[in-house]
C-alpha cells in the first residue's frame, strides 16, 4: 500500500516566491528518504495556493520521510507570512 500527502498552503503574494523556495527545499529532505517515490510543488494560479504533493512507498517511508524534515534545517514554521491555515490531506492507495 502506497502512502501520500497533498498540502495545500496559502502564502500572501508577497512571500509567495519566497515560499515556493521552502516548499522546494522540503521535498529534496522527502526525496533524500528511501522509499520516497516523488516530492512536488505546484502552484495553483486561481486560488494562489502553494501544493505539495508527495508519495511514499509505504507507512515505513512516510513516517521516515517526516522525521527527516523535522530533524533538517528547512523552514516549516506556519506564521503571518500565509494568509489562512494550511489544509493537509494524509492519502493511502486505494
Amino acid at each position: 500500500m502506497q502512502y501520500g500527502m497533498v498540502a495545500f498552503h496559502y502564502p500572501h503574494p508577497a512571500h509567495r516566491e519566497d515560499f515556493l523556495g521552502r516548499v522546494r527545499q522540503v521535498a529534496d529532505v522527502f526525496r533524500a528518504v528511501p522509499g520516497c517515490l516523488s516530492a512536488e510543488g505546484w502552484f495553483a494560479p486561481d486560488s494562489g495556493a502553494v501544493v505539495s504533493v508527495v508519495r511514499w512507498e509505504s507507512e515505513e517511508a512516510f513516517q521516515a520521510g517526516f522525521a527527516a524534515v523535522r530533524t533538517a534545517d528547512v523552514d516549516v514554521a506556519f506564521d503571518d507570512r500565509e494568509s489562512k491555515p494550511r489544509e493537509i490531506h494524509r492519502l493511502v492507495s486505494a
